[in-house]
């Protein structure tokens, strides 16, 4: 059998076929229920004022959803490229754990072919965030496929007899697109070079290709630094400023990692457990070099966790690969009878997803009055009513001739935004963001129609360096199963009076 399986041999595992499709299904039917995200918003405004990078992230997350946004495509349309992601990732996945179980002497003693890449899938399909990022396209949905094709990449330049230019071509690329994904992704290029010093020694860099990788990755990512170039480096800026945080506790990383347990589930701590075991038993340079891939970005962000700012998701791509490549020691763990902890972390964490799907359906709990506190402030109608939301402002901003919007957060203007395209949303606080880039500011005397939410109210903008007067003129209630989710408010508000 080859090192590397094909995925048409995956046709051969129904089992492992029925959970990728049981993914599928439930990413198809959220992704057509649900309006889009706060970041699922703004990085489609992305690809509507397309450019050659944005204020905050590089450009690729709204390159990629151009077609479809130059198309007017419908929301779920534009789902169904987060939800390939997420299939070709599990596929990388599943990919790289049967590919480690034939290279590994121990491990391909132990398993069968396929069980590797089983508890691949199994894992990914039972990790919370994984479904978020299947179903809304954020930068960290690239990577995930990224960092997959990377290490695969990578490994077969360290074990296949013959180089090929077109594998360094390859690498130069994948090394591009990371870099035209996310910042932090220049990670994954010292990973690279870990992965290819243990396992080649020093000589591979007096070749050519490598040089040839990385002028192709540089070239690649020449438009965000051109980008920078021109906007007096802001990006740049932000995310330096952006990944300081706030004064710095120890206490927060045992958050962070409570976070993870509760984002991706407790398995893959055991995951994680059984990897570091498994470098320790194996003293694989091939296994060791790979987990540099998640490890590395893990605990960078482990430490900045401890500043305060970090997100669930932005582990995604690390855990992934992490799963990748423990996959084949929890196979060996379950065949080895050692299954009640697992299938008791297995279960839990199925209740947990489906709780959430339940929830996500519902726009809430079920039953909940529309008094109760869990109601009043609840998370996941912020998933509800914004396309309606945005074609009444629309419509009002027409009656009463306005052409700009506004609103008091960025997170309310990108939803706002995108439904009700192409009026521009003002955002009326102090932060310089990439709206400020695409809207500007209000000019002296100017009118605008204020919309106000009920799960992020604010007091109508009113008064010195504000607005002379606003005045309510509509309002309507988003419902899902005749009951009541939040509240939208519509402000005429005249004479801007502020400084830009």
């Amino acid at each position: 059998m080859p090192i590397k399986p094909d995925l048409l041999t995956l046709r051969t595992y129904p089992k492992t076929l029925w959970l990728i499709a049981v993914g599928l299904i439930i990413h198809g039917v959220f992704g057509g229920l649900l309006t889009l995200s706060v970041d699922e918003a703004h990085y489609a405004l992305y690809a509507y004022w397309l450019d050659w990078s944005y204020f905050d992230h590089p450009p690729l997350v709204g390159w990629i959803q151009w077609p479809l946004v130059l198309s007017h495509q419908p929301d779920w349309v534009l789902r169904l490229v987060p939800e390939f992601l997420w299939l070709l990732a599990t596929l990388l996945a599943w990919q790289l754990a049967e590919t480690l179980r034939n290279l590994i002497p121990n491990w391909a003693q132990t398993l069968q072919p396929g069980q590797a890449g089983h508890w691949a899938v199994l894992l990914i399909l039972l990790a919370p965030v994984l479904h978020v990022l299947a179903v809304g396209l954020l930068p960290d949905t690239l990577l995930m496929v990224l960092i997959l094709a990377l290490m695969q990449t990578t490994l077969k330049l360290s074990t296949q007899p013959s180089v090929k230019w077109l594998d360094w071509v390859w690498l130069g690329v994948l090394l591009g697109l990371c870099g035209l994904s996310k910042y932090t992704s220049v990670l994954y290029a010292v990973s690279v070079i870990v992965f290819l010093c243990l396992n080649l020694g020093w000589r591979w860099l007096l070749q050519p290709g490598p040089w040839l990788a990385g002028f192709i990755a540089l070239v690649l990512v020449s438009p965000v630094v051109f980008w920078n170039a021109t906007h007096d480096w802001i990006s740049f800026q932000y995310q330096i400023a952006h990944s300081q945080g706030g004064q710095w506790r120890a206490y927060r990383i045992g958050a962070f990692i409570g976070l993870q347990v509760v984002a991706f589930g407790p398995l893959v701590i055991v995951a994680l457990t059984r990897l570091f075991m498994a470098l320790r038993t194996q003293r694989s340079k091939v296994l060791f070099g790979l987990a540099s891939f998640p490890l590395l970005p893990l605990l960078i962000t482990a430490v900045m966790a401890g500043g305060g700012r970090t997100l669930p998701h932005w582990m995604a791509p690390a855990w992934i690969a992490i799963i990748a490549l423990a996959a084949p020691t929890l196979a060996i763990t379950w065949q080895q009878g050692k299954r009640r902890l697992l299938a008791g972390f297995a279960w839990f964490q199925a209740i947990l997803c489906t709780l959430a799907f339940v929830g996500l359906f519902f726009i809430g709990v079920p039953g909940l009055s529309a008094q109760h506190p869990l109601h009043q402030k609840n998370p996941l109608a912020d998933l509800w009513g914004w396309e309606q939301a945005g074609q009444m402002a629309r419509e009002i901003a027409e009656q009463n001739n306005l052409d700009t919007l506004s609103v008091r957060n960025w997170t309310l203007a990108s939803r706002l935004a995108w439904y009700a395209k192409p009026l521009p949303v003002i955002v009326l606080d102090d932060r310089f963001d990439q709206f400020d880039l695409w809207y500007g500011d209000f000019s002296a005397g100017q009118d605008t129609l204020f919309v106000n939410w009920s799960q992020a109210s604010y007091p109508a903008p009113v008064g010195d360096q504000l607005f002379e007067t606003c005045e309510l003129t509509a309002s309507f209630e988003s419902m899902r199963f005749s009951r009541v989710v939040s509240n939208f408010e519509f402000l005429v508000c005249r004479n801007w009076q502020g400084q830009p």
